[in-house]
């Protein structure tokens, strides 16, 4: 099993930037495919972006080129970083490794108006 620890949330004005970290423990995590997600309140919980093992990366049409999904092999840390921020940005955030479906606790992004 892989442990998830998800860090960086806040809350930040509109237009502001943050950038969330996601730490896994366990092996193998460089040929691990890894997703963000996000829980807006009252709503499901939806993919943001993914990135392969490869490195090759794909995004929700609400935050291409806002966002940038990236990862450092070395660190076993897979990374969100988060532009322009919008209010409906708001949200809690998980990474996911996606071979065994292992879920961070998540952190909390308000953008605020």
């Amino acid at each position: 099993q892989v442990q998830l620890v998800e860090s960086g949330g806040g809350l930040v004005q509109a237009g502001g930037s943050l950038r969330l970290s996601c730490a896994a423990s366990g092996s193998f995590f460089s040929i691990k495919a890894m997703g963000w997600y996000r829980q807006p309140p009252g709503k499901q919980r939806e993919l943001v972006a993914f990135i392969t093992s490869g490195g090759t990366t794909n995004y929700a049409d609400s935050v291409k080129g806002r966002f940038t999904i990236s990862r450092d092999n070395a660190k076993n840390t897979v990374y969100l970083q988060m532009n322009n921020l919008k209010p409906e940005d708001t949200a809690v955030y998980y990474c996911k490794e996606e071979v065994l479906g292992s879920w961070g606790q998540g952190t909390q992004v308000t953008v605020s108006s």
